[in-house]
């Protein structure tokens, strides 16, 4: 580590800012600049599908850190502006609005951006996406101003939404695709479950969707499914994935491949650049090969990984994937990552809304899903990251302190 260097980041989200704190937690005493295109300084993006949708939060409330943080830790915050070029021979960065910084370790934390509709209307007034601060203020903004809403995407963006649009009583409609809601992320299980939460709290999902467009005489009206069922609304929220932001990094001659590709220490194909976050793909023992992830958590521990690297001390990121989801009152918990599941068992109670689902591969558990069950969620946590894996009837018996079964 050189207390002369400069270190850029590129990206003011979650994973951009720990990587600043961290470095200054970690003794770094050199310059550090973040470059974010937003106008806000740090926020967390969770509570904009939640909290700040029910008035229940606002722009200051969801800083990461208030604005004298990056003043005391002489960290420049430059906000409102687009990095546009990277120039790695000279290792400079030039921004939309003409100013250039120089690097010694550049890092890109450039995160994602929603996946559009390519159908016909949906560019009409009315059709919103919500990744950013700006995109959750006009968002509630038109909720509270209509009543009939379309969520396309019955993922967790479009089901918290849904939640809480409910709640501040819109009628709602999930159109989601797939014929189960959320489902590369859960148990076929806990699909049906919160489909039956939603309709419960007044929601009207739809699955195996089919959309052929959208239609209105400049706003959004009405959604045509290819059933030729069409639906009235008044506005619709897009929440179909999102594409991690590379093309900073491809035209930079990075490696790239749905990410920016890094090693375990966060490196890309330049020893002088690194990576965190969403945007980044990575070898992850529990997907076994490189993966993708969108979390808080991931942009937060592979900050750190990102930081440890510049401060020499080389720390591998090996840990386990975690995430949360919070629906009305529903506290959707996971960790892991339930690919190619085999066979699951539920713990728990699915009446009670209190339960987890355990996810096993060829007799090892490999991910738990716990709905209002923070205490199996910890537990699990623990049982995944040592590699454990209790028998399935054993983790389904309530006759069973699962906390025993990390002994196993």
């Amino acid at each position: 580590m050189n207390n002369n260097e400069t270190i850029v980041v590129i990206g003011a989200g979650q994973a951009g800012f720990q990587v600043t704190a961290s470095l200054r937690q970690g003794g770094f005493k050199g310059r550090l600049v973040i470059i974010g295109d937003e106008s806000n300084i740090p926020y967390q993006r969770p509570p904009l599908s939640k909290a700040y949708l029910k008035h229940q939060a606002d722009e200051t409330s969801i800083q990461l850190r208030p604005a004298e943080f990056y003043s005391e830790n002489d960290i420049k915050l430059v906000c409102g502006d687009t990095v546009e070029h990277i120039n790695r021979r000279l290792k400079t960065v030039l921004t939309k609005g003409g100013r250039s910084f120089n690097y010694d370790k550049l890092v890109l934390a450039t995160g994602t951006r929603p996946r559009e509709l390519t159908l016909e209307g949906s560019n009409l007034q009315g059709v919103h996406s919500l990744r950013s601060f700006l995109h959750a203020a006009n968002l509630r903004d038109d909720i509270s101003s209509n009543q009939n809403i379309v969520i396309i995407g019955g993922g967790f963006i479009g089901l918290e939404v849904a939640a809480c649009a409910a709640g501040l009583g819109k009628n709602v409609t999930v159109l989601e695709y797939s014929s189960r809601l959320m489902e590369r992320a859960v148990s076929p299980v806990s699909s049906e479950f919160f489909k039956t939460y939603q309709q419960s709290i007044g929601v009207n999902v739809v699955t195996s969707a089919r959309i052929a467009k959208l239609s209105g005489s400049q706003r959004v009206q009405q959604v045509h499914l290819e059933n030729g069922e069409i639906i009235d609304c008044d506005l619709v929220l897009v929440g179909v994935g999102a594409l991690p932001n590379v093309e900073l990094a491809v035209a930079a001659g990075l490696d790239c491949d749905n990410g920016i590709l890094v090693d375990e220490f966060a490196v890309t194909s330049d020893p002088d650049i690194l990576s965190a976050g969403d945007c980044t793909n990575h070898p992850n023992q529990y997907a076994g090969g490189r993966f993708r992830l969108e979390s808080v958590q991931n942009a937060i521990d592979q900050a750190k990984v990102v930081a440890s690297t510049i401060l020499g001390q080389r720390i591998a990121y090996h840990i386990a994937p975690w995430f949360w989801s919070d629906q009305g009152e529903i506290k959707l918990q996971t960790v892991g990552l339930p690919i190619g599941t085999d066979q699951y068992v539920v713990r728990g109670d699915l009446e009670q809304r209190k339960f987890s689902v355990f996810h096993y591969r060829q007799g090892k558990l490999i991910a738990v899903e716990s709905i209002n069950s923070a205490g199996d969620h910890m537990v699990a946590r623990k049982l995944i990251t040592s590699g454990l894996s209790p028998i399935p009837e054993k983790v389904s018996s309530l006759d069973v302190e699962l906390k025993s079964l990390l002994a196993s």
